[in-house]
């Protein structure tokens, strides 16, 4: 089992400065392809799956230093590959174009390949999961010119985004003296649910029981995740251009009280949940710059940055943009669970002194994605999704005690809870790559046998899933599958019965989702299921295009029958729904 390393990292006036040389790991993860072999192909459900960064495109970058042998790129044309490349390609192939869930594409690596070989590789893609960007319409002949030209010079790189930026764009709207000690609002904040407006910028307050939206709060960019504070008292979004935006539930309408940025790029936000550090800090993490900030869990004032650059645990190779990617709060330490995707590290931050800040670090996996915590709230499971593993954390003891090998791309979300019939408690992940949905048993005490490997493997719709979930008053399980190419399958839910996991071949019943919500045009993506505090009802998103109409339709858990469709003008591209008490509490 892979080795913890335990250091205390002094960051301060006193803190040592070290330089680290880096060694291009290019060439080691460099992927050996047959030009020959080059087709057309339908891209597959993991394919898909090529989260972009949208906002980095808007930053000023110019071409680096030219070499003798670069082709000729004007700067109009410099100007639009970089922005194609960091919306379509650094989400996968990383910013600086090390690597990262996609290979690396150092001007080193490209220039073996060649112009024409990069031009029919863009325009084609690959059966292992590359995008076939020109044949499937989404980039001109034009642009694919331009992007392989592009990918034979060296990559431009973005400005950092150090102390000084981050407190420039730190503003507290309501201070703290100015905000209410009780809620001022009769709303049942509990049953609250904060839903993703993903393309407009903006965060929708749904009432869990009239269904009625109670308020509509501008937020960062395509907000990834909302947290709830300890106390449920405060939401903290964050969105892909990294603003994190404080909202205070007590005030007599849901107020933004604070704002900031911690970067030009970011997914991950969570806050203090240790008895006695309630609300005390809050904590979110940037894909670029790679770091993670430390704030006031009240006023968003930014205390400590810390860079996650450093040497992947397996080659030991510097690594120059390990991102930051999913954090949870521990229930057993004054401590952050930081993963920092393409080192493969899981850093537990201790909170306590900040001047002295004490960071465990664990060897996990790399290319680290998303996870959640086993029902006790103990163990924290997350899949290291390009290697097709799921990585074990105890944060009782704080080391790694599982690496377990699951489907094709998993993609738990923060993964689902169950009492298996058999196995006793197990946690499950569906996967991007393939149907299947691994259950892990997760019980060392009462069923050792069971812990810590997959338990039972069940076949699903289809690949292409984001999320699966259930609650600890179901009986069912729900699997999503928006990014399946077909229309059936991603406009629909497939749903297991937990008591008949028995079965040699467990059956699921598949609820039309997207059909139940009455709307008849665009994609209708149905994504991210989410149970109302009672566990009686799922919320599931009805995602289609902007200028499309969406819905939110709900679906009674003991029926599977559809109970009621939510549709408004100002539900725009729903996606992640989050109730504050499953939120906060970490029920799923």
């Amino acid at each position: 089992m892979t080795g913890i390393l335990k250091q205390t990292t002094v960051l301060g006036s006193l803190a040592l400065a070290l330089v680290l040389t880096g060694m291009d790991p290019g060439t080691s993860v460099a992927q050996s392809s047959d030009k020959a072999d080059i087709k057309k192909h339908d891209t597959t459900p993991g394919g898909q799956y090529a989260p972009s960064l949208d906002v980095l495109k808007d930053l000023g970058v110019e071409i680096p230093g030219r070499k003798p042998d670069d082709p000729v790129m004007t700067a109009d044309e410099f100007r639009r590959a970089t922005n194609i490349y960091f919306q379509r390609c650094a989400g996968c192939h990383g910013v600086l174009r090390k690597g990262a869930t996609g290979k690396a594409l150092t001007s080193e690596i490209t220039r073996e390949y060649g112009y024409e070989y990069l031009r029919d590789f863009i325009n084609y893609g690959s059966p292992g999961g590359m995008p076939n960007w020109g044949t499937s319409g989404d980039l001109s002949e034009k642009d694919i010119d331009i992007m392989a030209r592009y990918l034979l010079i060296d990559p431009p790189q973005p400005p950092e985004f150090g102390m000084p930026k981050i407190r420039a764009s730190w503003k507290v709207h309501v201070p703290v003296d100015q905000r209410p000690t009780k809620q001022m609002n009769d709303l049942d904040l509990d049953n609250l649910f904060a839903v993703t407006l993903r393309d407009s910028g903006e965060i929708a307050l749904i009432d869990g029981a009239s269904k009625k939206i109670i308020k509509v709060i501008k937020t960062g960019y395509a907000v990834h995740i909302t947290r709830t504070s300890a106390s449920g008292r405060y939401l903290y979004t964050i969105g892909r251009d990294a603003k994190i935006v404080l909202i205070d539930l007590w005030m007599k309408e849901a107020t933004a009280v604070a704002e900031v940025k911690i970067g030009s790029e970011a997914r991950s936000v969570e806050t203090s949940k240790m008895k006695g550090w309630e609300d005390k800090y809050a904590i979110a993490g940037a894909y670029w710059p790679p770091q993670f900030v430390i704030m006031d869990g009240v006023t968003l004032e930014p205390k400590k940055v810390v860079s996650t650059r450093g040497m992947t645990y397996d080659t030991q190779e510097y690594h120059p943009e390990p991102r930051v990617a999913a954090i949870v709060a521990s229930h057993y330490h004054p401590e952050f669970v930081v993963n920092v995707k393409e080192t493969g590290h899981i850093l537990l931050v201790n909170y306590e002194d900040l001047d002295n800040l004490k960071i465990t670090t664990i060897a996990a996996e790399r290319f680290l994605h998303d996870g959640g915590f086993d029902a006790t709230g103990r163990y924290f499971l997350v899949a290291a999704n390009a290697r097709n593993k799921v990585a074990i954390v105890d944060t009782k003891e704080s080391k790694l005690v599982g690496l377990v090998e699951t489907g094709t791309t998993p993609h738990p979300g923060r993964g689902a809870n169950l009492i298996h019939p058999k196995f006793g408690p197990v946690w499950a992940t569906s996967h991007l790559g393939d149907e299947t949905i691994a259950l892990i048993g997760t019980d060392p005490e009462k069923h050792p046998e069971s812990a810590w490997k997959v338990v039972q493997s069940l076949e699903g719709q289809g690949g292409g899933s984001l999320f699966l979930k259930s609650h600890p008053k179901s009986d069912h399980l729900y699997v999503d599958t928006p990014l399946n190419p077909e229309a059936e399958i991603s406009s629909s839910v497939a749903v297991f019965t937990v008591s008949e996991l028995t079965k040699e071949a467990p059956e699921y019943k598949v609820l039309p989702i997207g059909e139940w919500s009455g709307i008849s045009e665009g994609a209708r993506r149905v994504v991210q299921g989410e149970f109302n505090k009672a566990g009686d009802e799922i919320w599931f998103s009805v995602w289609n295009a902007k200028d499309q109409e969406s819905a939110i339709v709900v679906v009674d858990d003991k029926t599977l029958k559809k109970k009621a469709v939510i549709k408004d003008k100002r539900l725009v591209t729903p996606t992640g729904k989050f109730n504050v008490y499953n939120t906060r509490e970490d029920v799923y």
